[in-house]
């Protein structure tokens, strides 16, 4: 017999389609039938320059299959962390270790900045779409409260008044706001905050004593404009108490290395929340085989310099061979995307082009649950946007950081997919 609040994730859990489709993975030789996986977040760009720098200059110790420093990270690599991103960042101040907990990966530094910043039931601001809502709700029961923005883009100025807005509404029905959670770069729109719009939720955050929170694990894969801001470099002073502001990175996205599961929580004014985290740090220690290798890699300037600049490289390139395809097969996406390794794509739209399809015929939502289904049985996966909470249905994330012959049969089956004409099992 389960607890009420394992069986509530159960119901509700999608996760087992995920992991099945990554066991069944597409290979052209091996495995033609496979799925071809353009859902998860996952750069397949630099496996190779990745695997050779491995080969060539780690090598383990027996040391490395002790404790080490212990849960927060070692000494060791806390201090690569620090220099690497006092310098990738421009940081207003450098960093230095103690100001930094290491994590196994991101979203276990997010649970944790939840779990002690927030009391079951508080709340985080988290503007929509979004990435992150259940790696913030799933063990510390902390919510987040979406803020809708219509029409107003939410990288202007103008967006400020939208978060407001959903202050305020949470406020006036008895729901306490700890926070304000950015992902800049953006998860799954990819572009940046302009710094004048995060200089305006710093004051928003100081105005009503929020938290906040910047994950800027997509920080480094900035590839078409040096256009990156991090919540770390703004001035802060006159602004807003440099102890509400936190941020998370980690090695998955920038380094290829999802597997690795090293992040970290960074907040350079807060040690109490540092100490709170560490606390509990047992739940997220990282192994200390990924620590040795990342405080290598790390320290290694010239080889992060040159690996940095030729993942943006190819990140730009396959964003271009993903952008034509869409074009190719009139398939509309938002534009202004730079950063990161996602195209945000209107199946919708292109499913009632195909089948001509009035708004009268059949409404968004069957549509979009209607495209997931073709998607799934023409074996392509692609992050579906009601996991993002997005305000137009049928919008869905597609991963480009792929090899080209991989995307290319990627879209293939994607077409396929819209073309289809096969009947929904169960519209809800």
């Amino acid at each position: 017999m389960l607890s009420n609040r394992a069986q509530s994730l159960v119901a509700g859990s999608t996760f087992n389609e995920m992991w099945g489709v990554i066991r069944d993975k597409w290979d052209m030789h091996k495995n033609p039938d496979g799925f071809v996986n353009l859902g998860i977040a996952e750069n397949y760009l630099m496996r190779r320059e990745l695997e050779a720098y491995l080969t060539r200059h780690v090598q383990i110790a027996g040391s490395n299959a002790t404790y080490d420093d212990g849960p927060v990270g070692s000494q060791r690599l806390r201090t690569a962390l620090a220099d690497f991103l006092s310098s990738q960042l421009k940081t207003a101040q450098p960093l230095e270790a103690d100001q930094i907990v290491v994590t196994n990966g991101v979203s276990s530094a997010l649970e944790h900045v939840a779990w002690a910043l927030a009391d079951e039931g508080d709340v985080f601001l988290l503007g929509r779409p979004y990435y992150g809502e259940a790696t913030l709700g799933l063990r510390p029961h902390v919510r987040t409260v979406a803020v809708t923005f219509g029409t107003t883009d939410p990288f202007s100025l103008a967006a400020i008044g939208c978060y407001e807005k959903a202050l305020m509404r949470a406020q006036a029905c008895g729901i306490v706001v700890r926070g304000l959670l950015l992902c800049s770069p953006h998860n799954p729109l990819d572009r940046c905050y302009p710094r004048e719009v995060l200089c305006a939720l710093a004051a928003l955050c100081a105005k009503h004593s929020l938290h906040l929170v910047s994950d800027e694990i997509y920080a480094l894969s900035v590839w078409r404009e040096s256009c990156f801001t991090s919540v770390l470099s703004l001035p802060l002073d006159g602004v807003m108490d440099p102890a509400l502001v936190h941020v998370v990175w980690g090695i998955s996205k920038d380094f290829c290395a999802n597997g690795w599961r090293i992040g970290c929580l960074v907040s350079p004014a807060n040690p109490v929340l540092l100490a709170a985290v560490a606390a509990v740090a047992i739940y997220s220690y990282p192994s200390s085989i990924a620590d040795h290798v990342v405080a290598q890699m790390l320290e290694d300037r010239a080889f992060t310099i040159k690996y940095l600049r030729k993942n943006r490289h190819r990140l730009n390139a396959a964003y271009t061979l993903v952008t034509n395809l869409l074009e190719k097969y009139s398939i509309p996406f938002a534009t202004g995307t730079h950063a990161g390794l996602f195209v945000w794509v209107d199946l919708g739209r292109a499913y009632r082009r195909h089948h001509n399809l009035k708004q009268t015929d059949i409404d968004d939502i069957a549509v979009a649950y209607r495209i997931r289904e073709a998607l799934y049985t023409h074996k392509v996966y692609l992050a579906w946007g009601g996991n993002f909470d997005s305000e137009t249905p049928g919008m869905f994330r597609v991963s480009f950081a792929h090899p080209s012959k991989y995307i290319e049969e990627g879209f293939r089956r994607i077409e396929l997919a819209l073309q289809s004409k096969a009947l929904l099992s169960s519209v809800p």
